[in-house]
């Protein structure tokens, strides 16, 4: 007997309220999520930051196609994100660039499970993959509440959105709480820096109440 087919599964689509941002800051609550991730250190764009890139998509697609071939529920792979910071903090921003921290994801279906990334990482390995691809890793983030703005522009000046956002918060009493999280809907090898775009996204709780001074 024939199987069902199943409809490929679009987890942007089935989450769109995570992912919406205008050019204006707005609040988003966001509920765990699942991500392959890998973590590094050194400057965007440098030899580790592309090698770790190609690590964690190489990891992504063979868990993918062998899902698929093996007539499970087929899924798209999702866009690349990003969680920024460095040993000073958060404000990653104003740190040397070979001093950032990050951890790139892809956000993946819950249903992966890690025996399936064992197996993606053996397949690649046996293909002459390097070492590098055992660094990939199934994790689950929780953001909470956060706010979130699309940036269009050249990366270099998130730091205008990054203001707007953090006096977003400010003006609602909350303060930036988390890593400096992005997802990249732009690929910058073929759109042009003034026209990406990037989500910014930044986890906020409520700011301390203020004690109020005791009447002698």
């Amino acid at each position: 007997m024939k199987k069902k087919h199943q409809p490929k599964i679009d987890l942007y689509k089935l989450h769109q309220a995570d992912y919406a941002a205008r050019r204006k800051p707005s609040l988003v609550e966001l509920k765990p999520a699942t991500y392959l991730a890998v973590s590094g250190q050194g400057a965007p764009g440098g030899p580790l930051f592309v090698s770790r890139i190609g690590c964690l998509y190489g990891v992504a697609f063979t868990i993918k196609m062998t899902r698929k071939f093996a007539g499970l529920q087929d899924y798209a792979v999702c866009k690349l994100e990003g969680q920024w910071w460095s040993d000073s903090g958060p404000d990653f921003a104003t740190a040397p660039k070979e001093s950032w921290w990050w951890k790139l994801l892809i956000r993946t279906p819950e249903f992966v499970r890690g025996d399936e990334l064992d197996t993606a990482i053996a397949v690649l390995l046996k293909r002459g993959k390097g070492e590098e691809v055992k660094l990939v890793r199934l994790e689950s983030i929780k953001e909470g509440t956060c706010v979130q703005m699309l940036h269009v522009g050249p990366y270099e000046k998130e730091p205008e959105t990054i203001a707007q956002m953090k006096a977003f918060a400010q003006s609602r009493d909350l303060e930036f709480q988390g890593r400096h999280h992005e997802i990249y809907l732009s690929d910058p090898r073929r759109v042009p820096a003034e026209r990406l775009k990037t989500i910014l996204r930044i986890p906020v709780s409520k700011l301390p109440a203020l004690e109020t001074p005791k009447t002698p």
